[in-house]
C-alpha cells in the first residue's frame, strides 16, 4: 500500500510522463466550460457572488488537497509577495471576467482577453512580427466591438480590465511555475486562499442565496472546480515544462474554445463578423513572440 507521504511524488511522476500539451488541452476546455456553466447560475446568483463561490470552492479544494499554508511559511519574502500578488490578481480577474460575460458573449470576452499578452510582447520585443501580430489582434477586437460597444460599454470595460489582469496572471503564473514539479501548484493553492479573502468584501453578500439552496451550492462548487482548479493546475503543469513562447502559441486556441463552448452551452451562435474577429485575434496570438525566456 502506498503511503500518503509518497503520494505527491507519485502524482508528480505521473504528471511528468504526460506531454505538457495534454495539460494545456484540458485547460483549454475547462477554462471556458466552467464560466459557461456559471452564466446559467446568474439567474439565481449575481455575477460577483458566482465569482466568489468559484474562488472559494477552488480555495477549499486546494486547502484540503495541498494544505498550502505549510508551504507558504517556507517561502522567501520575495516569493511570498509573488504569491500574494497572484492571489489579488486572481480575485480581480475573476470578478471582471464574470461581470463581462454577464453582459457579452463568451467568445467576445475570450478574444479580447488576449489583446493584452500580444501588446505586452510587442512592447517588450519590438519586431515586425510582433507589430504585425498586434495589428491583427487589434483589428480582430475592433471587428468584435465596433458599433456594439455603444450598447454595452460597461461589459467592454470589464472585458478590457480582465484582459490587462490576464497579462499579470500569465506573468505571475510563469514565475510561480519556475520551481517545477508540484511547487507551482502549492503556490497556486496559497494564492487562491489570498484570492478568496480579497474577493470576499465584494462577493460574499451576493453569494448568500446559494447557501440556502444545496443544489445551487453544489452547482457553484462544480463551477469552481471546473474553472479554477482543473485549468489552473493544468496551466501550472504546462507552464513548468513549456517555454513561454510555446505556451503563448498554444493560447491562440482559447478564443476558438470560448466561441465553441459559448455556442454549445449557451446557444451564443457567432455571426460571420464575430468569426472574422475571433480568427484575426487567433492569428495575432499564434504569430506573436513573447519577450523573455
Amino acid at each position: 500500500m502506498t503511503s500518503a507521504a509518497n503520494s505527491p511524488a507519485t502524482a508528480a511522476g505521473i504528471a511528468g510522463r504526460l506531454p505538457p500539451h495534454a495539460f494545456f488541452a484540458v485547460s483549454a476546455v475547462f477554462h471556458y466550460l466552467g464560466p459557461a456553466c456559471a452564466v446559467l447560475l446568474f439567474a439565481e446568483v449575481a455575477p460577483l457572488g458566482v465569482a466568489w463561490l468559484r474562488i472559494a470552492s477552488a480555495a477549499a479544494v486546494f486547502a484540503l488537497w495541498r494544505r498550502p499554508w505549510r508551504y507558504f511559511r517556507r517561502l522567501e519574502a520575495s516569493e511570498r509577495r509573488t504569491v500574494i500578488a497572484l492571489g489579488v490578481v486572481l480575485a480581480a480577474m475573476n470578478a471582471c471576467f464574470y461581470l463581462a460575460i454577464a453582459r457579452l458573449p463568451l467568445g467576445t470576452v475570450g478574444a479580447i482577453e488576449f489583446l493584452g499578452p500580444i501588446g505586452l510582447a510587442a512592447i517588450g520585443l519590438r519586431t515586425a512580427r510582433n507589430l504585425g501580430a498586434l495589428a491583427l489582434a487589434a483589428a480582430g477586437v475592433y471587428v468584435l466591438t465596433d458599433v456594439r460597444i455603444a450598447g454595452e460599454p460597461l461589459g467592454y470595460l470589464f472585458a478590457f480590465a480582465n484582459c490587462g489582469l490576464f497579462v499579470l496572471y500569465v506573468v505571475l503564473g510563469h514565475r510561480i511555475a519556475a520551481a517545477g514539479g508540484t511547487a507551482g501548484i502549492d503556490r497556486l493553492g496559497a494564492a487562491m486562499l489570498v484570492a478568496m479573502m480579497t474577493a470576499a468584501p465584494i462577493g460574499f453578500a451576493d453569494a448568500a442565496p446559494a447557501f440556502a439552496d444545496p443544489v445551487l451550492l453544489l452547482a457553484a462548487i462544480g463551477v469552481g472546480i471546473s474553472s479554477s482548479v482543473i485549468p489552473y493546475v493544468c496551466d501550472q503543469l504546462a507552464m513548468s515544462r513549456l517555454p513561454r513562447a510555446s505556451f503563448a502559441l498554444l493560447l491562440a486556441l482559447l478564443p476558438a474554445t470560448a466561441t465553441i463552448i459559448g455556442a454549445i452551452v449557451l446557444a451564443q451562435i457567432p455571426s460571420a463578423r464575430d468569426v472574422l474577429g475571433i480568427v484575426l485575434v487567433m492569428l495575432g496570438v499564434a504569430i506573436h513572440k513573447p519577450a523573455g525566456p
